[in-house]
């Protein structure tokens, strides 16, 4: 199964994708305009096309764990991607904290949207890839 981080912005969405074993992390191009019916439809193609069975969604908490705008523009998000993937592809939201930052000083010619998705993506499947995964697959 893989996975697929999302980085949202309202302008751009940074995108990576696990590879199917949840080992590793990949920036791949990010989603422009990822609020509009062809932003979202572009996920859902790169859910079909890619084979993603969960989508992680950023979710940017204040340093004290607060709720913020950006952080009730995602849960948003999340649930418009909820209902558009249907029942088959969980959504969920994980800390986003310091993806950026991290991703900023990673460098590399991908995006930084998609950079920190990646960041993401590595947090999580750190966090929760095991659980996922079993060794006799």
């Amino acid at each position: 199964m893989r996975v697929l981080a999302l980085d949202h912005g309202s302008a751009r969405c940074g995108c990576a994708l696990s590879d199917p074993t949840g080992t590793l992390a990949t920036p791949i191009e990010p989603v422009l305009r990822p609020e509009t019916k062809a932003g979202i439809g572009a996920i859902r193609k790169l859910v079909e096309q890619r084979e993603v069975g969960r989508v992680v969604v950023g979710l940017p908490l204040s340093l004290s764990g607060a709720d913020s705008q950006q952080t009730l523009e995602a849960r948003a998000f999340a649930d418009r991607l909820r209902s558009a993937l249907g029942p088959s592809v969980p959504v969920e939201l994980f800390d986003e904290r310091f993806t950026t930052t991290i991703a900023a000083g990673s460098g590399g010619r991908e995006s930084e949207d998609s950079r920190a998705a990646a960041v993401l993506l590595d947090d999580w499947l750190a966090r929760h890839g095991h659980e996922h995964w079993n060794c006799d697959e």
